[in-house]
């Protein structure tokens, strides 16, 4: 699965049982980037890489965990822009000076047998193909799809592995996405669950489901393809609805190819559509992007075009317009 950093979670509640104690784990990330915007402003409306013409901070993330018996914790910090106010709302997100909220994993786990855990905390989501620590993706910027869906959800859930292929995780969630504490009056107000299935090495799918009263009902799929040693195709599709036709459709592509072991080229199609009563617009990006690692660096140059059904884009002297197009260059280091 492609959620690098999350492989973490993926460790502690899957199909394993925790037979001895094991060393303090410390895992985590850095990043800075450029982008200019070719209409000399910030013009693209995803998550993260928002500033324009600048030398500008991602964030620098530390995650921890450590195994006790049959129990284990996760904890995952962040500093800095992409992993604090970008990521999960500190009020009503205004006040960015005083933020506080850089938490992206606080849980633990108890695996009652090889095949059945448990799990109770703050987790970064099951939803969705990418993630907010660009180590988990290929691509510096972000999808329409990651950036309206979920980032994070709290609560309780237990992870079945029926086989090395097939597993089913059912849960209960606070009522709203990326809380930590729910409404009193609603608390655990929303269930998910996910189907994986892995029928073979070079294939794994994930289909999630969320429903909640104030949360809203979204159905997700997630899939990689290993085609050939060195192709791989990612596929992400999305429905988001709630009350009186407010929500979102979309689908991604995600084909890569590793020219060599330390350079990679990717592409990411994706439609973005908002239904009727939340713009009843739709969008059409595309995304360029090369991988050049050397040791625990990755530099991502990237160029982006996004093309609207409707004018929600501006040109230089602040005209409207349906196109806009970016170029940027990141630097992730991970460790």
């Amino acid at each position: 699965m492609k959620k690098v950093l999350f492989i973490l979670a993926l460790a502690l509640t899957g199909s394993m049982t925790f037979a001895q104690d094991t060393p303090l784990e410390i895992s985590g990330s850095a990043d800075v980037y450029y982008k200019y915007d070719f209409a000399k402003q910030p013009n693209i409306g995803t998550s993260f890489a928002t500033d324009q013409n600048s030398v500008s901070l991602g964030m620098i993330d530390i995650a921890l965990k450590k195994t006790t018996g049959k129990t284990s914790f996760v904890g995952e910090v962040s500093f800095g822009p992409r992993g604090q106010y970008q990521s999960i709302m500190n009020g009503d997100g205004a006040d960015v000076d005083n933020n506080s909220f850089h938490i992206q994993n606080l849980y633990a786990t108890y695996a009652a047998t090889d095949k059945l855990s448990f799990t109770a905390g703050f987790m970064g989501t099951f939803i969705g193909y990418e993630v907010i620590s660009p180590v988990g993706n290929f691509h510096y910027s972000t999808s329409y799809l990651f950036t309206n869906g979920p980032f994070q959800n709290a609560g309780v859930k237990a992870n079945y592995a029926f086989s090395d292929k097939v597993g089913l995780m059912v849960g209960a969630f606070n009522d709203k996405w990326n809380f930590y504490s729910a409404d009193p009056m609603k608390g655990l107000n929303a269930i998910g669950a996910q189907l994986s299935f892995a029928p073979t090495e070079s294939i794994s799918a994930y289909l999630n489901f969320m429903d909640g009263s104030v949360s809203g009902t979204i159905v997700d799929l997630t899939a990689t393809f290993q085609l050939t040693d060195k192709f791989k195709l990612g596929l992400n599709s999305a429905d988001y609805s709630q009350e009186g036709d407010q929500g979102y459709t979309g689908v991604a592509l995600y084909p890569s190819v590793a020219v060599t072991e330390n350079f990679g080229l990717g592409l990411r199609g994706e439609y973005f559509k908002f239904k009727e009563n939340s713009g009843d617009t739709s969008v059409t990006a595309f995304t360029l992007s090369a991988n050049l690692k050397a040791g625990g660096l990755t530099v991502i140059p990237e160029f982006r075009l996004d093309t609207g059904k409707d004018d929600i884009f501006v040109k230089s002297d602040l005209a409207p317009t349906k196109s806009a197009s970016q170029a940027s260059i990141a630097l992730v280091y991970a460790f």
